[in-house]
């Protein structure tokens, strides 16, 4: 593993879930790989349940509360984020569209942003694709071509995943992640 070039980086995972474990797991799950795997690379997990982020009005920023700042500065100074939601009616959750518009138009400039989405149907797996991909590209991030989608299917009782391929998702995606990071730094 060549961590050269990876100080001072930063990976936000963030859950945009108001209710449940699986989200959050799942991307606490990517938070877990990268301390193990890359422990240069500073690493912070935002579950939207520990949160009250105020609902947006159009005013500036600086009109709303605290914790909407606090995890709007977390989501510009980072170098890479990992979005999870679960897919509520065919969408990202209210809670995670309401947080990223707060965010100005070139948020996402230069930040690699990996997707994590789970559901209860196999049919919701273009959710990422078709709707979660183009609010992070017109924040202008830069969006792997691989994402990880988890089926509801897949936790067993103890809350675990019981896919055997999961781990390997999980690296791929981060690897992936790193790739565009170190193409953006270098152009």
């Amino acid at each position: 593993m060549n961590t050269k070039g990876m100080l001072n980086m930063k990976l936000v995972g963030l859950s945009g879930s108001l209710s449940g474990y699986k989200t959050g797991k799942v991307v606490n799950d990517i938070i877990v790989y990268v301390r193990k795997n890359y422990p240069n690379i500073e690493t912070e997990m935002i579950d939207l349940k520990e949160y009250t982020i105020d609902f947006v009005t159009g005013a500036p920023l600086q009109s709303y509360n605290s914790d909407t700042l606090t995890v709007v500065k977390k989501l510009l100074f980072a170098d890479l984020i990992v979005i999870g939601t679960p897919i509520y009616q065919a969408s990202i959750t209210g809670a995670l569209k309401n947080l990223l518009d707060h965010l100005p138009v070139d948020a996402f400039k230069n930040k690699v942003t990996g997707i994590v989405t789970l559901a209860g149907s196999e049919k919701h797996f273009l959710v990422a694709e078709h709707h979660l991909k183009p609010i992070l590209t017109f924040l202008k991030a830069t969006v792997p071509v691989g994402n990880i989608f988890v089926h509801n299917d897949l936790f067993n009782e103890e809350e675990q995943i019981v896919d055997p391929e999961y781990h390997i998702r999980i690296q791929k995606l981060f690897e992936e992640m790193l790739a565009l990071h170190k193409s953006l730094s270098h152009s």
